[in-house]
């Protein structure tokens, strides 16, 4: 018989959180910096816990194991994680735990009214697996810790008309160096890229040969296949070569489709029902869309 899980904890607030953890209220309701060293614990066992909030988190040293969604990750040093509300992060505390970092968490009404409220969406790495952590510099960890400080500063000061504004600023100037910084990842480990997306392309070629009425390719499908979250999987195909996941998708549909309007019979929707699309109209949209010309126009182009 498989072992059970244990039930998930739902969390709403930074409160309840400190609650849970036997920490003194928090100084701010919608945000706060927990430093895993100097606190205790949450239990010896493992527990599950769906955050209503988002966590940036860094671990250093850490001798138990953290689960995010169905893996499992080993910390080193310098590893910095992020969630997003709602998502379900479990934690084996063991006899050998030594846990050194933090974990700065604020919820979604502190950045509501301001644009990065909308734009934190556009910020993948809350949805990436643990396994596709950030693994930070000595020089780019100093300059985290220098935001987060002065994030925590502020939080704890007395709170004015502009508490809020200098807060959201500084977490938005973090976001966009850990982007920069997710970047140069994908840059400096190129051997690693290069194998993915070589692995990526194989794989949607194997889709689009497939003649077998399977559908048509889509990113989170091909994201599994790979055994990578959609949007690590994106964003490492943006950097690397300068198009996303579907734009990649789009551009090996089309080029098929040229191949079998100029060297088969055909019809263009015996064409689009074999590259997987349902409806043949929706085939011609996006072929007119990417070559300004419809399939018929493109084969009579060539004859």
């Amino acid at each position: 018989m498989a072992k059970e899980e244990n039930p998930v904890t739902v969390i709403n607030s930074v409160s309840e959180l400190h609650h849970l953890m036997m920490l003194p209220p928090p100084k701010n309701t919608q945000i706060t910096l927990i430093h895993h060293k100097k606190e205790e614990a949450l239990d010896t066992t493992v527990e599950r816990l769906a955050l209503n909030f988002y966590q940036i988190c860094i671990k250093r040293n850490f001798k138990g194991q953290f689960k995010y969604g169905r893996n499992y990750y080993d910390f080193d040093k310098g590893t910095m994680t992020f969630s997003a509300p709602q998502q379900v992060i479990s934690v084996d505390q063991g006899s050998e735990r030594d846990n050194e970092g933090w974990s700065l968490m604020f919820h979604p009404d502190l950045i509501r009214n301001y644009p990065l409220g909308k734009n934190i969406k556009n910020y993948g790495f809350f949805s990436y697996e643990v396994n596709e952590a950030l693994h930070l510099s000595d020089d780019e960890e100093n300059l985290i810790e220098n935001l987060v400080n002065n994030i925590r500063i502020e939080y704890e000061s007395r709170i004015d008309n502009f508490s809020a504004d200098v807060i959201v600023s500084n977490l938005e100037l973090l976001l966009n160096y850990c982007n920069r910084f997710y970047s140069r990842q994908f840059v400096t480990r190129k051997m690693a890229s290069n194998d993915l997306l070589t692995r990526f392309e194989n794989a949607l070629y194997m889709h689009i040969d497939d003649d077998s009425d399977s559908g048509l390719p889509t990113v989170n499908s091909l994201a599994s296949e790979l055994g990578i979250s959609s949007s690590y999987l994106s964003d490492m195909l943006r950097t690397v070569t300068g198009q996303n996941t579907q734009q990649h998708i789009h551009e090996k549909l089309i080029e098929k489709a040229k191949e079998k309007l100029t060297t088969t019979n055909l019809s263009v929707s015996e064409i689009a029902f074999k590259l997987g699309f349902e409806y043949p109209q929706s085939f011609s949209k996006l072929f007119k869309s990417k070559v300004d010309m419809s399939p018929l126009e493109y084969r009579h182009s060539y004859s």
